[in-house]
């Protein structure tokens, strides 16, 4: 019963924090059509830099805030800066649902990174839930009937980055502190996005500095969740609960948005889901991955930019 409770726990906590982080994708929509994503981010990340500095203080492992493998620390870093300005463009420009389509093809890129950056054995069956996964990406682009923009573009490039990172912290994460993979990346993005205040800076009303509060907020909070999700509960039973999020998008897009996505969108939204699903169900079985790269995905929202690694 303390098992099954545990369970139930963990599936509350991840589903909170889907809900939050797709609350925090609704208030980017808002946003990004008044204010450029570069200050958008810049307000956001300085906002969630005091609660997530309050966590890495309490990281009580021994140790600087030195990498160990400062380059990749520092690829990693850049991949979560331009995830996070590819995420946040194509929310501000595409329909919530048909963001978030593209964003779940993550496990499917993770899957066939694992194979040189980890030395992952994927064998026939991971293999064809990617294609038949690359298949529903198709279905929602459809090129030739359908034009493809440059928002279809950094949604997929966010979810690359994303998946790319995942799969570095899953190589270096035994060996670097969990204080120095959260502060990096934030360190990093409030530089860069610092630097193109000038070209792109609005003065913001009292309402939207708020709404850009709540942002780096909703990203700390859900970030939370999802942790507590992953030490009630098991992996496996978790990571599906990312796909509550294409609900969230949807109902928000069509109550404040007016989005009603196509037929097309959702039957290539539930072939990425169900490929997604398949992989992970995969992997929560015995023997049939040594690395498990996408079970160890704490969260696979790293274009929040508050993220906590998995390892």
């Amino acid at each position: 019963m303390s098992t099954q409770n545990n369970t139930l726990r963990g599936l509350g906590y991840a589903f909170a924090g889907f809900a939050v982080f797709a609350s925090h994708d609704a208030l980017i929509k808002v946003l990004g059509g008044t204010y450029s994503v570069m200050q958008i981010i810049f307000f956001a990340t300085l906002f969630s830099f005091v609660p997530m500095a309050v966590t890495i203080l309490t990281d009580r492992t021994t140790g600087n805030f030195l990498p160990r493998h400062p380059w990749l620390v520092l690829l990693r870093s850049a991949l979560v800066v331009t995830s996070m300005v590819c995420a946040f463009y194509a929310f501000s420009v595409l329909p919530l649902a048909e963001v978030y389509s593209l964003l779940f093809s993550f496990p499917l890129i993770v899957t066939v990174l694992s194979i040189p950056l980890l030395g992952e054995i994927v064998r026939a069956q991971r293999w064809a839930a990617v294609g038949v996964g690359l298949i529903g990406v198709l279905i929602v682009l459809r090129p030739g009937t359908t034009e493809i923009t440059l928002g279809h573009l950094a949604a997929l490039t966010a979810a690359f980055c994303s998946a790319f990172g995942s799969v570095l912290v899953r190589k270096i994460g035994n060996e670097e502190r969990s204080a120095v993979l959260i502060l990096y990346p934030m360190l990093l993005a409030i530089v860069v996005m610092s630097l193109m205040q000038p070209a792109v800076y609005q003065p913001p009303s009292l309402l939207h500095l708020a709404m850009m509060a709540l942002v780096g907020v909703f990203s700390v909070i859900a970030q939370h969740l999802i942790i507590l999700a992953y030490r009630a509960a098991p992996a496996g039973v978790v990571a599906p609960s990312q796909y509550s999020q294409i609900i969230w998008a949807t109902l928000f897009g069509m109550i404040f948005f007016g989005e009603h996505p196509d037929g097309w969108v959702a039957v290539g939204a539930s072939i990425i889901i169900a490929s997604g699903v398949f992989v992970v169900w995969r992997e929560s079985r015995s023997n049939a991955s040594a690395n498990t790269p996408v079970l160890r995905v704490r969260s696979p929202r790293s274009d929040t930019g508050a993220s906590r690694p998995g390892k």
